[in-house]
């Protein structure tokens, strides 16, 4: 089939490299093109570019090695397109939007948190403290506030952190986890 002039392999081809290169653009330049989504609902460049490399990516090869009507292959070239689109944007897209955008932390975030002591804290010294949370467990060093022994298996409440050392108090928790159910 030939195609404006062009036969057709040579214009899916043609396409998968555009597409190939804008998938590369919009990896760099994204941030550009999401305000421009974020204008029409409907627009997603993500989406847009995956349906146009599959599309095409799936005409050349059929064209090069079936030998099916050019009408055909492009009908089955589509539907594979918009099924994989689809599988990518139900699996991955729309999962990774739900997701949180850092699980990183910042010091002045673990203030106020409560910990267990891994590492018995001396007095004038310094233990381990592991921090429980939804993204997973954080181990710092720490030392007593005021300076006092602070056992192993305690609980202990962050008052401050300097330089990657948090500084804790003992922690008593008197709620008792029964009297909330």
């Amino acid at each position: 089939m030939v195609l404006f002039g062009t036969p057709i392999e040579t214009v899916y081809l043609t396409t998968l490299i555009i597409a190939g290169i804008l998938t590369i653009l919009f990896l760099f330049f994204g941030d550009i093109l999401e305000g421009i989504g974020e204008m029409f609902g409907f627009f997603n460049p993500v989406l847009i570019l995956a349906f146009l490399t599959f599309t095409s990516a799936s005409g050349y090869i059929l064209e090069s090695v079936t030998t099916l009507n050019s009408i055909l292959i492009l009908i089955i070239s589509i539907l594979f397109g918009l099924l994989l689109v689809t599988l990518l944007n139900i699996f991955i897209l729309i999962p990774m939007s739900s997701a949180e955008e850092s699980l990183s932390y910042t010091e002045e975030s673990l203030k106020g948190r409560v910990g267990k002591v891994i590492i018995s804290i001396p007095e004038n010294g310094f233990g381990e403290v592991v921090i429980e949370s939804k993204s997973g467990r954080i181990s710092k060093p720490a030392a007593c506030y005021e300076n006092k022994i602070i056992q192993e298996g305690q609980q202990v409440l962050i008052i401050n952190v300097e330089k990657g050392v948090l500084y804790v108090e003992s922690y008593e928790n008197n709620l008792d986890i029964h009297q909330l159910s």
